[in-house]
């Protein structure tokens, strides 16, 4: 009898695959270890490994569809032997069955014009000819999203257009009903002869594309998080001056060894040494209970095209910060080559997310369950500080600490932060 092999739950959140592709056909020899085919996740793209020796009979989901857990893939077994759709096989679900299709999106773009516009509408006034226009009304034209894109698409100035929508405002109707009298014409430059830099049409061709896995799930995720946790936050201001001297002396006395620290390395570290000394914060809400964990399992967010993804440090209590580094980096490779796996993305106690290397000084984080804490690490600032009653140049860096109050209270989410600030303003106790 054929062996059925079906959709695995690869994550600890998902609930459909997507089969990118197929590495086997119908008809190919196959042994256990053999990988079978690509399965997007919602949180990385993995191999579907085989567990049987025998021929590949059946693939009962085509590459590129999404299957629910537990649904069928296809089947392993002797060459020639008659295979049986699967009792209660559920129907593959098409990439984008379950996010709208360009033509229902149409079709409800077109219902908001027909609302807009008014049903049984009539006919837009004609808009002045060009012989005698009229000027333009004065402050901001009122236009609909729309009539003005589509206005841009034509070259018809909106200004010299009469608004037949609510309170005179531009709708589509209008822009349509100039285009077609042929008494509108491209506005004019604002100098003669010299035309504006910026003026080059769209940012991007408009368009709908279907959520991933990983989109979608990171939506949920979030939408629950900031909706059913109690958030609030907590911020800092540390001197960053002896962190970057430190780090600088060590990149530049290690130099030939190939070391090079980051500053999130650093934080790395200082986020689970902070734990230590608050464990309060390495916690999880459980509903009739919180669990306090023993160990520090600290993450970090890593950008990807389709989102984000948040790599998780094992025990980073009990790493250096070299480690740390050498570990990041292999993690946040992998992470961008969606070459994770489960294990090295699931079961972090608390997380880092760190916008400081893209410029920005501050921002608040959402948390990432069943974390009940997330650590926002902005950039370092050139600013004036007072140091010993003068007023000096200063590095300053911004730390912000979002916060589950269902375990995490106010005091403790100083006290946390207080020790971090300790910690890296005095950085050398990172190297112990």
């Amino acid at each position: 009898m054929a062996n059925i092999i079906e959709m695995p739950k690869l994550s600890d959140t998902m609930t459909v695959g997507t089969l990118v592709k197929w590495l086997k056909q119908e008809g190919d020899a196959v042994k256990s270890g053999d990988m079978l085919a690509e399965v997007e996740t919602d949180k990385a793209t993995m191999e579907l490994e085989c567990f049987f020796d025998g021929t590949l009979l059946k693939i009962f989901s085509p590459g590129g569809s999404q299957v629910a857990i537990g649904a069928a893939l296809c089947a392993i077994g002797k060459p020639g032997e008659k295979v049986d759709a699967p009792a209660a096989k559920p129907a593959p679900v098409a990439a984008s069955a379950s996010e709208p299709k360009p033509a229902p999106a149409a079709a409800q773009e077109t219902g908001d014009r027909k609302q807009e516009t008014g049903k049984n509408q009539p006919a837009p006034t004609s808009v002045p000819p060009p012989a005698s226009p009229l000027p333009p009304p004065a402050g901001r034209v009122k236009i609909s999203p729309l009539a003005k894109k589509l206005a841009t698409e034509l070259g018809i100035d909106p200004a010299r257009l009469t608004g037949s929508g609510p309170g005179g405002r531009i709708v589509r109707a209008d822009v349509i009903a100039g285009e077609k009298s042929g008494g509108t014409k491209p506005a004019p430059a604002l100098v003669t002869g010299l035309a504006s830099p910026f003026a080059k049409g769209a940012i991007q061709e408009e368009r709908t594309v279907a959520v991933s896995n990983m989109r979608g799930a990171i939506a949920r995720r979030l939408l629950e998080s900031k909706t059913q946790l109690p958030h609030f936050y907590v911020e800092i201001e540390i001197d960053a001056a002896p962190l970057l001297a430190l780090r600088e002396q060590l990149n530049t006395g290690l130099e030939k060894e190939g070391v090079k620290l980051s500053v999130n390395d650093f934080i790395l570290k200082a986020s689970a040494e902070a734990l230590r000394r608050v464990p309060q914060v390495n916690g999880s809400w459980e509903g009739t209970q919180i669990r306090y964990f023993a160990a520090a399992h600290v993450s970090f967010a890593v950008a990807i095209d389709d989102g984000l993804i948040t790599p998780v440090i094992r025990d980073t209590h009990l790493k250096s910060v070299f480690a740390i580094s050498a570990e990041a980096k292999s993690l946040g490779k992998r992470a961008k080559e969606k070459k994770l796996k489960p294990d090295e993305f699931t079961g972090g106690t608390f997380c880092v997310s760190n916008l400081g290397m893209m410029g920005i000084p501050r921002f608040s984080a959402i948390i990432n369950p069943p974390n009940a804490a997330i650590l926002a690490v902005g950039t370092t600032v050139t600013k004036p500080v007072v140091k010993n009653g003068a007023i000096v140049v200063g590095q300053t860096m911004t730390l912000t600490l979002s916060c589950d109050h269902r375990v995490v209270d106010g005091a403790v989410g100083a006290q946390y932060l207080n020790a971090l600030k300790q910690l890296l303003e005095s950085p050398a106790l990172l190297l112990v």
